[in-house]
């Protein structure tokens, strides 16, 4: 029988952070358990962008956190060849007048007040800041400058290598079939490979949390969604100086990052195809979607009715009713904690709530209040609800 003081169910960027952060806060026996490789699922699908921008005030303190990992990676796991591929090249978010305008000044100002260096840009000093778009029917422009983008799989390969040199131990290619109880409480998990027990166990399974209604008889309210990026080659290049682009005022709240150095990687930030089964393999991105995507590009890139499909493919969100995660214990199954439901948050929180779910499970005080996010607000009506209505900009 193999005895753990913790045990993390899944190994994308949200498990490896806890499992580094459980071992640096004093965990002596830790065991992440992945049923592929380190970071093959969602993680590896992430567009990677990074902001404090969020109209929902819990999310803004988790994003700050998180920079600051971001930024010094390195320091953060204590690895000097770690490197979180950050890019800062700023982050620009703009609505016409109408439904999102108040919402973003109210957002923006909320970060604000929290310290974040953000400016209010006007339409021509915009454009200087990413000269291939236009800003004409913008009534309302954020700028972000520390911000931008980095690379998951990076990030998810630092925190698990930190965390193997501080003694966790990782076992891929191992299933998870269900949790061993005592009574109410968990005590371990059974897995393909044999019985493992934990006075602790942290599930971090992304899509794949809707065993946990299986296993537990606890609703999960959870939907897998499908969601389409496409790498766009134009005229003009979508250089890496310029900022990430948050388009409030078009139809598919579209967000935009260079990709590969001269292209633009695009995609909606409005609810995707929602999927009946578990799966994370590439759908087909059809053409129909790539004209109505484009038309919305081209209507704020000009040059970019000319552009060329570089490639595409799709990534899958474990979204939530309120697009928010759900993180923290569950009252009903002690000695459980979850983190599920990031819909397309995952990458930007993944420092600070790989940090506040190892100190749930520690028992220690958690940086961040985790009330806001609890599993109950679905049953008693208090949800995250973002300002801009459904949709990754929480």
């Amino acid at each position: 029988m193999a005895t753990w003081d913790a045990i993390v169910v899944g190994a994308g960027v949200i498990g490896t952070s806890v499992a580094w952060h459980l071992a640096s806060l004093g965990a002596q026996k830790v065991l992440v358990i992945e049923q592929g490789q380190i970071g093959c699922g969602t993680t590896a699908q992430s567009s990677g962008i990074l902001r404090t921008h969020y109209s929902v005030p819990e999310n803004i303190e988790l994003a700050l956190r998180s920079w600051v990992a971001f930024k010094q990676f390195d320091d953060y796991v204590s690895d000097e060849d770690a490197s979180s591929g950050l890019v800062k090249c700023g982050y620009l978010i703009a609505a016409p007048a109408g439904n999102k305008l108040e919402p973003l000044r109210q957002a923006l100002l909320a970060q604000q007040a929290k310290g974040i260096a953000v400016e209010f840009l006007s339409p021509a000093t915009a454009q200087e800041r990413l000269p291939i778009a236009r800003f004409d029917t913008a009534a309302l422009i954020g700028y972000e400058p520390e911000a931008g983008f980095a690379d998951a799989y990076l990030v998810t390969a630092g925190f698990a290598r930190s965390a193997r040199r501080l003694g966790v131990s990782f076992r891929e290619g191992v299933r998870v079939d269900g949790l061993i109880r005592d009574g109410a409480r968990v005590i371990g998990v059974h897995t393909s490979d044999g019985a493992q027990h934990a006075e602790r166990v942290i599930s971090t399974q992304n899509i794949w949390s809707s065993q946990l209604q299986t296993w537990t008889g606890i609703d999960v309210p959870l939907t897998p969604e499908r969601h389409t990026v496409l790498a766009l080659k134009g005229p003009q290049a979508y250089t890496q100086q310029m900022p990430v682009f948050k388009d409030l005022g078009s139809s598919g709240m579209l967000y935009y990052r260079s990709y590969g150095g001269n292209q633009m990687l695009v995609s909606e930030g409005t609810a995707g195809e929602q999927l009946h089964d578990v799966i994370n393999e590439q759908g087909e991105v059809s053409m129909d979607q790539v004209i109505a995507v484009g038309a919305q590009v081209a209507d704020r890139f000009p040059s970019f009715a000319e552009a060329g499909l570089a490639s595409s493919w799709t990534g899958i969100y474990d979204v939530t009713p309120d697009w928010n995660p759900v993180l923290g214990s569950l009252p009903d199954v002690p000695g459980l904690i979850v983190g599920f439901g990031f819909s397309g948050h995952g990458f930007k929180l993944s420092p600070a709530v790989g940090r506040v779910l190892a100190q749930e499970a520690l028992g220690l005080t958690t940086d961040v209040p985790l009330e806001p996010y609890a599993h109950e607000r679905f049953r008693r009506g208090r949800l995250l609800a973002g300002r801009y209505g459904q949709g990754a900009v929480s």
